[in-house]
């Protein structure tokens, strides 16, 4: 089992991995230069747009929901026609969209943040059914949403408190109470970014600054952790035919020179779980 470099093209802030079950294919983005990027039979490919987009989830085969600076749209990844569905904070020229995954419902969490990491500039919403509802305000870098196998919680981070956070779900999947520490990292002084939840329940969390995707057992226990050749590792995504690679975007802002920026595979890490399917 060894790190592999997936694809070389530098992203200045890549973001939201994204495997595709119906296509078989990966998505990611780099949020700083407004692309989204993936790959297939023919090579390298690349959208660009003129506001950030940071994450997305799959609508269909050929449709995406991706979030960007001021909405949720509609994306055809064949035509490249754009639809917009609905707003998130276009009344505010500070904001853009950061982390975000879809929920075991359809629905689907994106965080907001200052474009200079303003402090507490940002929230976390959940789009379902149509609307944009706010789940938690006063955020300052939303990372690490994602979702345990059997429903009953979701996760995330404000990342420069350095704690995980494990937030109860109800049968819809809105929160139910407040939310409980999951991981405190903050004596390591590690930063936590992306994470994504594996069939098992455990959590792989990447570390930004410190090179690495560590692995956290359900209840919070640190298990295990994973190298990278890039410093700033952003969030990690499981994928392939049976959804045992991770991959893992990397950011290459304010570094130079070496992997910064890039994008990489790790093989047999464990089995991840089917990327939800998002219903509009």
């Amino acid at each position: 089992m060894t790190v592999e470099l997936f694809d070389a093209r530098q992203c200045a802030l890549g973001e939201g991995p994204l495997w595709h079950p119906e296509r078989g294919q990966f998505f990611w983005f780099d949020i700083l230069g407004k692309r989204l990027l993936s790959q297939d039979a023919s090579g390298p490919l690349e959208w660009a747009f003129q506001s950030h987009v940071s994450a997305a989830g799959w609508i269909n085969f050929d449709d995406l929901l991706i979030a960007s600076e001021n909405a949720l749209f509609r994306f055809n990844i064949v035509s490249g026609e754009s639809e917009r569905i609905v707003s998130l904070e276009d009344h505010n020229p500070v904001t853009r969209s950061n982390d975000g995954r879809a929920d075991p419902w359809g629905g689907f969490w994106i965080g907001t943040m200052g474009k200079s990491a303003e402090p507490k500039a940002g929230a976390i919403y959940r789009f379902f059914n149509g609307a944009v509802t706010q789940l938690f305000a006063d955020i300052t870098i939303p990372n690490s949403i994602c979702f345990a196998p059997d429903r009953s919680c979701a996760y995330f981070t404000d990342t420069p408190t350095r704690n995980i956070m494990r937030q109860d779900l109800n049968g819809d999947g809105w929160p139910d109470g407040v939310p409980t520490l999951f991981v405190d990292l903050n004596n390591e002084g590690l930063n936590p970014d992306g994470s994504v939840v594996d069939e098992q329940g455990c959590l792989w969390n990447a570390q930004w600054g410190a090179s690495r995707v560590a692995r956290y057992s359900p209840d919070g226990k640190f298990m295990s952790a994973i190298a990278f050749p890039a410093r700033q590792i952003t969030c990690p995504a499981f994928g392939g035919a049976d959804r045992t690679t991770l991959y893992v975007t990397s950011a290459a802002d304010r570094l130079t020179g070496g992997f910064e920026g890039q994008t990489f595979g790790y093989k047999q890490a464990a089995t991840g779980q089917c990327e939800h399917q998002i219903k509009l």
